[in-house]
């Protein structure tokens, strides 16, 4: 017996032995796809984060620059018993 069957396939049958590394090597190999899936998920989720920040961002601006061209008069509402 060589040092590479006592070592890696320890008496095993080397079918069974690359039976079982194709079946690493395949999960590996979906487990890559996955992790790359997910990161573009991420970065699409992270860019439309950023879009809507900016869209928030002018949102407020606007809201900030009608307040201001109000003159600071409060608009008049109905009494709260109404």
């Amino acid at each position: 017996m060589g040092w590479w069957n006592s070592r890696v396939g320890q008496g095993r049958p080397m079918s069974e032995l690359e039976a079982r590394i194709d079946a690493l090597e395949m999960r590996i190999a979906h487990q890559d796809r996955t992790i790359e899936d997910l990161n573009q998920t991420v970065i699409a989720q992270w860019k439309q984060i950023d879009a809507l920040k900016r869209q928030l961002n002018e949102v407020l601006d606007r809201v900030q620059e009608v307040e201001d061209n109000a003159g600071g008069q409060a608009p008049d509402r109905p009494p709260p018993h109404y």
